[in-house]
């Protein structure tokens, strides 16, 4: 995430939780559909069915979802 923002690329982080502590200074939102609505692309440890009607852009590991 640093390498990404280090290139001038804004950066936003998606937490689930109120509370979550800040990741190295992007923003933060815990509004997944302004979240999705607003990211040209997602990077995701994990693919999950929220995520199914952005799928086109998301970018995982996570062939077969279950690593």
């Amino acid at each position: 995430m640093m390498r990404v923002k280090a290139k001038g690329v804004p950066v936003v982080v998606y937490v689930p939780t109120p509370d979550a502590p800040e990741f190295f200074g992007p923003e933060i939102t815990h509004d997944l559909e302004a979240f999705k609505a607003g990211c040209d692309v997602i990077v995701a440890n994990r693919l999950s069915d929220v995520l199914a009607d952005v799928a086109d852009k998301v970018y995982t590991r996570d062939l077969f979802k279950r690593d």
